[in-house]
């Protein structure tokens, strides 16, 4: 059993296992993919990694489904649910790492009235999707959940407050 260093991944992996109870690689990936990844992403190949650094060092378990494709169906061990725990009851600080491409090109010389309009209607319609799920679907959300979409929400606000900043901004100063 290896001791391995568990990183966000690794407890994106075990949550999603342990939210679904059981799940192979594959449908690690499409839960990631439906749920969290609006607010964190996770290449599809370091989900099938993770997976295997934490079965080998003992946080998860497998099962072979000898029907179909004798797929690899993953559970927590007493282990992984364990350090699942532990790193939730953590209430260490860690920065945010914003990556925001529009934000970058602006940092190298992107063009405000250019980017800005794209950027608006893109933050917009994310904003309409976060608003239109939490309006059919947010009673069924765990409060964890329900508030991890209210970030996504006030997020893309922030957003659309900041590019309509710069746009107005761009005005100010092309008008003089």
């Amino acid at each position: 059993m290896a001791d391995a260093r568990l990183t966000t991944a690794s407890y994106l992996v075990l949550g999603i296992i342990d939210k679904l109870g059981e799940a192979s690689a594959y449908d690690v990936k499409g839960e990631a993919a439906r749920t969290v990844a609006p607010f964190w992403s996770v290449p599809h190949a370091q989900v099938y990694a993770q997976c295997d650094r934490l079965l080998d060092a003992g946080h998860l378990s497998q099962v072979r489904q000898e029907s179909g494709r004798n797929r690899r169906v993953l559970t927590l061990t007493d282990r992984g649910r364990a350090a699942l725990r532990s790193w939730l009851d953590d209430p260490a600080f860690v920065p945010v790492e914003a990556r925001e491409r529009g934000i970058l090109k602006l940092w190298f010389g992107g063009e405000p009235d250019v980017l800005g309009p794209v950027q608006l209607d893109e933050h917009r319609r994310t904003l309409d999707g976060y608003e239109e799920l939490a309006e059919t679907v947010g009673e069924l959300l765990t409060r964890g959940q329900r508030d991890a979409l209210e970030f996504g929400i006030r997020y893309e606000r922030m957003m659309i407050d900041f590019w309509e900043w710069v746009q107005r901004r761009d005005e100010d100063t092309t008008d003089r």
